[in-house]
């Protein structure tokens, strides 16, 4: 049963399964519309059993088993959310593992530890196809002018989405909070290795995109797996074999 962190003003309780093991904890961070109890969250909790690691994973609110609406997230939301959750249950360095969206909240949590918690800044990162500031490059950069309009009149716009039967609901609410958060305009500091996971057949987070995320991070160790017939899941065996691989390699 997961247990519990409340984020936030408005006392969101955010579902956290937490395993207790040896070294650094790894903490999956997910992505947009995702949840802990998915493909790769639950092949990681698998290895960290067998290897008697310490491995948190939770839920966004709006996301799966945590409360609140996805209507109402936003970057600021769902990065407070993470912050509640490493402050609660991780207790030295950790190792960051981001997909899609969770790349993005990785790198903000990091930024954020490295300023507020000189103890708890990430010993490692691992990202799967970064999303990084994904509501200004990824979205509202691709959208055409007519449906920007509409979302600024409407407020959302109700996205289809090849993952899901419903459409994502993406709000000007989310789109306009993003622009507080964007890392893509200098230097990303994270104090860390970083290992990069990225397919070249995503058709959600291009690999230049990723390209770029590793120019701007200068000052670190970085690598980066480019996998040509990847798409944006990497949820196939031999991705999860390359997703364990770099996550043994930094823990």
């Amino acid at each position: 049963m997961p247990q519990s962190v409340t984020a936030g003003q408005d006392a969101r309780s955010i579902a956290v399964l937490a395993r207790e093991g040896k070294g650094p904890p790894v903490v999956w961070l997910g992505g947009f519309k995702s949840d802990m109890r998915a493909t790769k969250a639950t092949a990681l909790d698998e290895w960290a059993e067998r290897n008697g690691r310490a491995f948190v994973r939770f839920d966004y609110s709006g996301h799966g088993e945590s409360g609140g609406t996805f209507e109402e997230g936003t970057i600021s939301r769902w990065l407070e959310d993470a912050l509640a959750v490493i402050e609660t249950f991780v207790r030295e360095r950790p190792i960051f593992v981001g997909s899609s969206m969770g790349a993005w909240i990785s790198l903000l949590a990091a930024r954020h530890l490295m300023d507020k918690r000189s103890n708890l800044p990430p010993a490692g990162i691992v990202l799967i196809a970064p999303a990084v500031d994904m509501t200004e490059r990824l979205m509202w950069g691709r959208f055409p002018e007519d449906l920007r309009r509409s979302i600024q009149e409407t407020g959302v716009y109700h996205r289809p989405s090849a993952y899901s039967d419903a459409p994502y609901p993406i709000t000007l609410n989310l789109i306009e909070d993003g622009r507080r958060h964007l890392l893509l305009d200098r230097p990303i500091q994270t104090g860390c290795p970083v290992h990069i996971l990225q397919g070249m057949e995503d058709p959600d987070v291009p690999w230049s995109h990723a390209l770029e995320l590793v120019e701007h991070l200068p000052g670190d160790s970085v690598s980066m797996t480019l996998i040509k017939d990847g798409d944006h899941r990497l949820s196939r065996p031999e991705d999860i074999e390359r997703l364990i691989s770099a996550v043994a390699a930094i823990a």
